[in-house]
């Protein structure tokens, strides 16, 4: 068990104009030294080093005794809390607390990642969603699961985060946890949002995430070319949950709105606009980003549909698991090779609605919701390069003399 040692030493050669010498205190712990001043001076002839005691007992011996005695207390008691703490500390630690002095915080990954936790979990209804928390808390599991597999440690001290560090997790996630390196890149992202507030905190000297890049992941934007989409809208269904799938699928393919806007959209979210045209005013669930979205006449003709009697809500949804497994069914029967989801109604509004006519980019991101541009950019740049491809195409056949 590591001990602390407390000594008094006698600093003589330093002695004042009444032939007293400055006594000092000596910490030693875990083979590492502190020494301060006492305050106290000493007569060298009434010292006594080895029982470290001032003698013969009088007045002034006794003064000096006793206020060793309660030095070597308080140290002792800030010891005795620093062990109580069961965080690793050294002998400045120790020094610090007994000068009074509040300690300057070696905090732990996990234990840190938490404290952020408890901060974000406040904000849930204000600033961002619960699914946004448990994304975060996820990240923290993988991050705790990590440190046990390569360190066999439940923590690791937060200054211990380098390059190294994150390599390592990169490749934890990789091949133990099997995941694909679109949502490796998310946890690294969302891992480096803690480690961002501890550099500012002063917890951390420099951001160990400087040096490192995420791996390019390889991403395939799945959505319904032209004939496709047009086959889709013109195919027969008999089933009549069929048919409203049909339907809500439709109108996302000439809206953009994804699952949850689409589930809740209702007959206040159609609004008559400054160009005295109809548009979607609503905020999108995943960013909490306003929408305005222009009302296509295929997109007004599904809502003149359904927008019937008294009902809020124009579409009733089925679930999101019901709603994909019969697009796969519907895909089969229409002969449309493509793993189709909900999801893809929105990929199909941004590439063959909007991109393949010539939209701008800008205006693409604006109508999507994205949080910026770049977002918009990252997913469809090669939908914008397809399309300037098959401009040129048709350009070559043009001017072929």
């Amino acid at each position: 068990m590591n001990k602390i040692s407390i000594r008094f030493i006698l600093i003589i050669n330093r002695q004042n104009n009444e032939g007293k010498a400055p006594l000092f205190c000596r910490l030693t712990y875990l083979k590492r030294r502190k020494q301060f001043s006492t305050g106290l001076f000493i007569n060298p002839i009434i010292w006594n080093s080895k029982q470290q005691v001032a003698e013969p007992p009088d007045d002034n011996s006794d003064y000096i005794n006793s206020q060793m005695s309660l030095i070597i207390n308080n140290i002792n008691q800030a010891f005795l809390m620093l062990k109580i703490g069961k965080q690793p500390f050294d002998v400045d630690d120790i020094f610090t607390l007994y000068n009074g002095d509040k300690l300057s915080r070696d905090y732990y990954v996990v234990e840190y990642f938490d404290l952020f936790l408890d901060k974000l979990k406040k904000l849930i209804g204000l600033e961002i969603k619960e699914a946004t928390w448990l994304k975060f808390h996820y990240v923290k599991n993988n991050l705790q699961a990590f440190i046990k597999w390569n360190f066999k440690k439940n923590d690791l001290p937060l200054k211990k985060l380098n390059l190294h560090f994150l390599t390592e997790f990169d490749y934890y996630l990789k091949v133990v946890k099997a995941q694909k390196q679109i949502t490796i890149n998310k946890t690294i992202q969302r891992f480096r949002k803690p480690i961002k507030v501890a550099v500012s905190e002063g917890y951390l000297d420099k951001d160990p995430f400087l040096m490192f890049k995420s791996k390019r992941a390889r991403t395939e934007i799945i959505f319904l070319e032209i004939e496709e989409l047009k086959s889709f809208e013109k195919y027969e269904f008999v089933q009549p949950r069929l048919q409203l799938v049909q339907d809500w699928f439709v109108f996302s393919c000439y809206t953009g709105l994804a699952y949850n806007e689409l589930k809740k959209l209702s007959k206040k979210h159609i609004v008559k606009g400054f160009d005295n045209q109809y548009w979607i005013h609503m905020k999108r669930e995943k960013t909490q980003k306003e929408l305005a979205i222009p009302i296509l006449p295929k997109a007004q003709k599904l809502i003149d549909k359904y927008c019937v009697d008294n009902r809020k809500i124009i579409f009733q949804l089925m679930s999101n698991q019901m709603y994909n497994s019969l697009l796969k069914e519907m895909a089969i029967l229409i002969g449309i090779d493509k793993r189709i989801t909900t999801h893809t109604a929105r990929k199909t509004f941004a590439s063959t609605v909007l991109l393949f006519n010539n939209v701008p980019m800008e205006i693409v991101s604006e109508l999507l919701g994205h949080s910026s541009i770049t977002v918009t950019e990252e997913s469809y740049g090669k939908v914008v390069r397809k399309n300037v491809s098959l401009a040129i195409e048709k350009l070559n056949k043009t001017l072929k003399p």
